[in-house]
């Protein structure tokens, strides 16, 4: 047959060319995997057998062109590191056997192309791209604990250059196509898709002698190659800033900046035979399998509702109320009017709700200014956003959600009056971060209607939503919940009610611990240092100035939970700062000083008040007690029942409060230490450091059976 087609792509002939449009009709995107290159090697090798064809254009059936890599071959055990490594130089003999083929191929990419779709065009001699603002393209592997293993990073710095291509790939950037024409990445623009194939054919016709950069021996790297200036003093910043971005946690990037100094100084099939020995060991990695567990399938589910009552009707939300126009309702605000919502912005004056519509006109005018929006979209948007000082226009509204001060007795106030005139089969939600929503629903006439729905600050920026389910709150609240947080692209956590609920609970031991530490006598700047360094974003001390050192205060003495050891009694260290006069960033002193115009310094009087004690300086005991003691509490959380799965604690304690990713979260974090060892240690820290490091029950049973902690959800 002269064309065909299987579950995987269409060969057509048209003008003399060939054309394998990528369709994998049994997946839910086009995905570069083992028997997608088979298929796809047999029909290029049919157009390079035939006599009549000039040359092969590669494109797309679907409006993305391919996704990526297929993970869910990359999330299993390698079982034969040989086999594996075996199996990626099969493809790289494929892929160059079509590439020195002696005909042009012509990559017309019509959509997406990200990771190893990104990579199949490199098996190409041209690449023409799609003009589209959605469209993007790039070798986004590192985000998720992997390298390009299909050719991409032996191949990408020769057409970008070594600068331009160790930073794409040590970051995973994605290029819109203007970007990736001036950087190189393609080496045509095209307006639409019948531009793009016109194109495509007659660059075939125009070139009918190809070579690859990588196989002309005329051909020069852009800026230099290895031995140039340019190039020497690109690998040697790389590798400082490489040590400086990962702090040895992810291998990902060293392998990565290996492949690039090795691979660019010989010839392209070592290059690939390298890249091929660093992709297998990098597959193998727990490191790699915790980032894509967590960061690609538990976003992915989370993010298609998975927490969400099976049985539920959908809940479309057309108009949300919003009570409180601060930063947290403003933040609201904006991603509800962004997704397609009216919105009702409510404050005690119409000065405040008009200051709370303004943040979003703040963000829609970067938006504007980096083009990533256009006047007419700002301002339909900022038309969605109605301010009131009023209660009434809260009525139709679908969905409800206070964010009021932290204080229950205005929560109970404006509950009241604005459930009396909510029709009574809608859904009211609390913002609140570490008040029980069991306890705030008695405010509430309908309280199987009343859930929290706790967002992260800034609200724009940040990705988790925290869906706290109350005693009576019902499945049709939660599936409202659910709805709305995936509606407006966010990606939801399910738990049931707690003093702090998770996040909130988990994080306070992160600022408690660093804060026991200082007490002891450790020196401020090495417990911040190590805290960074084992990948938290930012040190304990720093993070306590960010959430206000009253704060802490004010959750203890509002709340005290004296089940929690280390609740027993409220830090010294924070009264003492507080006495001091010194209790936030905002305010301008904390644990650092805030000179404006300088960067923060850490208050030199800590080293006078909490004297450093040289035989506590011990590096390794210090990170572990930072991270071991927050795994604990998300723990005590699953073995509670306030969250319902291992994943989701991950996903909480990554997206949420910033736990380090290579690990998987802190729950995985427990089988990255390996469990037997980790109870080891917190049996010994008990011991020596206090009460709040005894291990519970079932998190010991499952150390002793020698099970994961993932385990537990079986």
């Amino acid at each position: 047959m002269s064309t065909y087609k299987n579950d995987y792509l269409e060969y057509t002939i048209e003008d003399n060319i060939a054309i394998i449009s990528v369709n994998q009709i049994n997946e839910p995107a086009n995905l570069y995997s083992f028997d997608f290159i088979h298929h796809f090697y047999e029909a290029g090798q049919k157009a390079l057998a035939d006599n009549t064809i000039k040359g092969i254009i590669v494109t797309s059936s679907r409006r993305m062109f391919m996704a990526g890599g297929d993970l869910r071959m990359l999330s299993k055990p390698i079982e034969d590191p040989k086999v594996f490594f075996d199996g990626m130089m099969e493809i790289h003999k494929k892929m160059r056997s079509l590439e020195t083929g002696g005909k042009p191929i012509v990559a017309a990419i019509n959509g997406i192309a990200l990771g190893g779709g990104y990579e199949l065009t490199l098996n190409c001699h041209h690449r023409i791209l799609i003009n589209h603002p959605k469209i993007k393209i790039g070798l986004p592997e590192s985000k998720v604990g992997l390298l390009p293993g299909g050719g991409g990073t032996a191949k990408l710095p020769y057409l970008t250059g070594i600068q331009k291509g160790l930073t794409y790939l040590l970051q995973g950037k994605e290029l819109r196509p203007q970007q990736a024409l001036a950087d190189g990445l393609v080496n045509e623009l095209a307006t639409d898709k019948e531009d793009m194939m016109l194109k495509a054919k007659q660059w075939i016709e125009q070139n009918p002698n190809v070579i690859q950069p990588w196989d002309n021996k005329k051909y020069r790297i852009p800026e230099g190659g290895f031995w140039s200036p340019t190039g020497v003093q690109t690998i040697i910043g790389a590798n400082g800033n490489v040590s400086k971005m990962t702090h040895g946690n992810y291998p990902a990037q060293r392998y990565i900046l290996s492949i690039v100094h090795d691979g660019i100084q010989v010839p392209i099939d070592r290059a690939l035979e390298i890249e091929a020995r660093y992709f297998t060991k990098i597959v193998s990695t727990k490191e790699a399998k915790n980032i894509i567990r967590t960061g690609f399938f538990g976003i992915q589910a989370a993010k298609k509702g998975k927490s969400r009552p099976k049985d539920q009707a959908a809940y479309p939300i057309k108009k949300l109320g919003i009570l409180g126009a601060g930063m947290m309702g403003a933040g609201i605000a904006y991603v509800s009017a962004k997704a397609g919502m009216d919105v009702i912005l409510k404050d005690t004056t119409l000065d405040l709700a008009e200051r709370g519509k303004s943040y979003s006109k703040k963000l829609l005018d970067k938006a504007i200014s980096r083009n990533r929006s256009t006047p007419e979209k700002a301002t339909a948007l900022l038309e969605r956003i109605q301010t009131t000082t009023e209660v009434q226009p809260f009525h139709d509204c679908d969905l409800v959600i206070e964010a009021v001060f932290e204080d229950p007795n205005l929560k109970d106030k404006v509950t009241k009056e604005t459930e009396a005139v909510l029709s009574e089969d809608k859904i009211y939600a609390s913002n609140t971060s570490t008040i029980p929503i069991t306890l705030l629903a008695k405010s509430s006439a309908r309280p199987e209607n009343f859930i929290g729905i706790h967002f992260f600050s800034p609200v724009d920026k940040m990705p988790l939503v925290e869906i706290i389910v109350g005693e009576k709150t019902s499945d049709k609240a939660i599936a409202a919940a659910v709805d709305y947080t995936t509606t407006i692209g966010k990606i939801p956590i399910v738990v049931n009610d707690s003093r702090g609920f998770y996040t909130s609970r988990c994080f306070g031991t992160y600022i408690s611990e660093g804060m026991f530490l200082l007490e002891e006598g450790v020196p401020a700047a090495m417990i911040e240092n190590i805290a960074r360094k084992k990948g938290m974003p930012v040190g304990p001390l720093a993070v306590h100035d960010e959430v206000t050192i009253t704060l802490s205060k004010h959750v203890y003495e509002s709340n005290p939970d004296p089940k929690r050891p280390y609740q027993k009694r409220l830090h010294k260290l924070v009264l003492d700062l507080i006495e001091s006069g010194r209790t936030s960033k905002k305010d301008g002193a904390g644990f650092y000083d805030y000179p404006k115009g300088e960067k923060k310094r850490l208050w030199t009087d800590l080293q006078e008040k909490y004297n450093s004690k040289y035989d506590t300086l011990d590096e390794a005991t210090i990170a572990k007690r930072l991270l071991h003691f927050q795994a604990l509490e998300s723990f005590r959380c699953l073995d509670e029942g306030v969250i319902r799965s291992v994943i989701d604690g991950d996903l909480g304690s990554v997206l949420g409060w910033g736990f380090p990713i290579y690990t998987g979260g802190s729950l995985s974090y427990i089988d990255y230490v390996g469990i037997q060892k980790f109870v080891a240690e917190c049996d010994d820290f008990a011991q020596r450091f206090g009460e709040r490091f005894t291990v519970p029950d079932r998190l010991r049973a499952l150390a002793e059976a020698n099970k994961s902690i993932h385990d537990f959800d079986k």
